[in-house]
């Protein structure tokens, strides 16, 4: 099972604009979205004056703007966050405007966000005693509007104590400067910062895992106040469930069987808690735990597959069972025995099961097609460079040698009858060796990662002028046949078809040193017809009548052709109708669409 075409599409598009936005803009974006259409409602609904509660967005949409501000102005969007807190406070308090309770009582989801990430930027960035002081004023106000928000409510469930205010605003002091500090100083600490660079890294690639966790977890913040007390631990186990979801790509193994055994922990200590009917325990499991569920089951199956999978999703599956038939909360009877309603459950159970799974499978096998993908287009790349430097290994030493080997042919025929011959080819000879040995560094640099794949003498030159660069290779071949050239070029030839060009007459005039037997003469043409550059080099010579010297490996005109077809150009070699060899090529100037 995979996933199609369009569905991979969306998904890469909503992940670049995750990482584009950056996952504290998104989360309170989130937040905020999530206000919109509670606090809307609830305008809407007939409990109390028609449309008061829309007198709450002013400080959420304030709220909103400071923590944005944060990310550049940490310590001045601080003080206006507390500013923005009281001066809301006031207004509630003055208009009798309902509040809604989530993490902290009388305090929105995106207030409480926003809180958060302005307190983390304000402990990261901005100096200690700066930082002191505005997280300090920001606490304060804080507790203002926690205490201060008590006027007329029509929400009854959302009171709260401030107990449990004080407890969770403390662990959300607490936990964002445990991540915050940390960062402050990046070149003292590096192993913090590293740390954190994984841990960002680990929530970027979790982030819809994260984003349904967060609004189970302020459901059940809201429940948890209606039920006193009496809620906490199973908050508290909820919310360690959640942590180990998102850590769960880690060691998804152990992850799973820690998640069941949290989840058997909160089974056990519900019926001891005193909860009300309508606590949030769908199946006998909070909602937080049944996503944290399935996000564990969906990473363990993408990376471990099915099959291992197996004996750990029996535990979790028994887990689930157990929680169903101890907690389920029924009017008359404290267990669930009902045969009914177990199979009820147990369907709906096996229906998350099964989606968690199917997830799994068909992200691992995406996983596994892209890394087909990059595998493929690894090797691809490997076998592009690896034939690069063959045709320049070819090209460029085999010149070099070629022109060696027929310089010392000379040498050792002419030697004997006139020796001043000899020593101008051991001059000619010792040329075009410090000239191979140059090239063969070159080639050295490049396979090294220190010049571009392919450099050499005349691609490392600026090829503006094609016909220089022609001369030039013409006059310092070695290959031992008189050379005459016909060039009527432009000045501004593509630099990819100049080098191109110059590797193509390079080989055409080697092999006429090596194969060219008895050859006296060799022209060069190189003109420009329409739109193509036209190539043509042609010898008088004749079949070798034996082996050339050093062999022939048959790789000059496959790295010719190569070089054309790459160009889109065409290329002919052979037989002349007039006698000799003739190589031919056009080479298209401009590229194709």
């Amino acid at each position: 099972m995979t996933a199609g075409p369009s569905q991979n599409k969306f998904y890469a598009r909503v992940s670049s604009l995750v990482r584009r936005l950056g996952m504290p803009t998104v989360v309170l974006l989130a937040a905020f979205a999530f206000d919109l259409l509670f606090i809307t409602d609830a305008a809407v609904d007939g409990t109390g004056p028609r449309g008061i509660d829309l007198l709450l967005f002013p400080g959420i949409f304030a709220m909103v703007f400071c923590a944005l501000w944060a990310q550049k102005r940490a310590a001045v969007a601080a003080v206006a966050a507390s500013v923005v807190l009281v001066a809301c406070t006031l207004f509630v308090r003055y208009f009798d405007v309902p509040t809604y309770s989530s993490v902290l009582t009388h305090l929105s989801i995106t207030e409480v966000v926003a809180g958060v990430e302005i307190l983390f930027y304000a402990a990261r960035r901005t100096r200690p005693g700066v930082a002191f002081a505005v997280i300090s004023g920001l606490v304060l106000a804080t507790l203002t509007a926690v205490s201060g928000r008590y006027g007329y409510n029509y929400n009854s469930g959302s009171g709260g104590t401030m107990a449990q205010a004080m407890l969770f605003g403390g662990i959300l002091l607490g936990g964002t400067l445990v991540f915050a500090i940390p960062g402050r100083d990046r070149t003292a600490n590096p192993k913090s910062h590293e740390k954190l660079q994984k841990l960002n890294k680990l929530v970027m690639g979790q982030w819809p895992l994260i984003g349904m966790l967060g609004i189970a977890l302020i459901l059940e913040f809201n429940f948890t106040y209606t039920s006193g007390a009496h809620g906490l631990p199973i908050l508290a186990c909820s919310i360690v469930t959640a942590i180990i979801a998102v850590a769960a790509p880690r060691r998804p193994a152990d992850a799973l069987v820690a998640l069941a055994a949290v989840m058997l922990l909160s089974t056990l200590v519900t019926p001891f808690l005193r909860l009300g009917y309508h606590y949030p325990l769908p199946g006998g499991v909070p909602g937080t735990q049944i996503v944290a569920g399935m996000g564990v089951v969906v990473t363990l199956v993408r990376t471990v597959g099915l099959a291992k999978a197996l004996p750990r999703l029996a535990v979790l599956t028994g887990v689930v069972a157990f929680s169903s038939i101890l907690n389920t909360k029924r009017p008359t009877s404290r267990l669930m025995t009902d045969p009914d309603d177990i199979a009820g459950y147990g369907v709906a159970a096996l229906l998350l099961l099964g989606i968690s799974v199917a997830i799994g499978l068909a992200l691992r096998s995406r996983d596994s097609e892209r890394t087909q993908v990059i595998q493929s287009a690894i090797s691809d790349a490997q076998t592009s460079e690896r034939m690069a430097l063959a045709r320049e290994l070819h090209d460029v030493v085999a010149h070099h040698v070629t022109g060696i080997v027929v310089q010392a042919q000379a040498a050792k025929m002419m030697g004997e009858k006139n020796p001043q011959v000899a020593v101008e080819a051991m001059g000619r000879i010792e040329d075009a060796g410090v000239e191979a040995l140059a090239a063969m560094r070159r080639l050295v640099r490049s396979m090294r990662g220190d010049a571009p794949a392919g450099s050499s003498e005349f691609s490392e030159q600026a090829t503006t002028d094609l016909a220089a660069d022609l001369r030039t290779l013409i006059e310092r071949a070695n290959h031992g046949v008189k050379t005459s050239m016909k060039l009527e070029l432009p000045p501004n030839v593509p630099h990819e078809v100049g080098r191109s060009a110059l590797r193509l007459v390079q080989e055409s005039l080697t092999n006429v040193g090596k194969h060219a037997s008895g050859a006296k003469e060799t022209l060069v043409i190189a003109e420009v017809t329409g739109n193509e550059l036209h190539l043509q080099v042609t010898d008088d010579g004749r079949e070798p009548e034996r082996r050339p010297a050093g062999g022939s490996g048959g790789y000059g005109l496959i790295g010719m052709r190569e070089r054309v077809a790459l160009l889109h150009g065409r290329l002919s070699a052979g037989r002349a109708p007039g006698g000799g060899w003739r190589v031919e090529a056009w080479l298209p100037l401009e590229g194709e669409e």
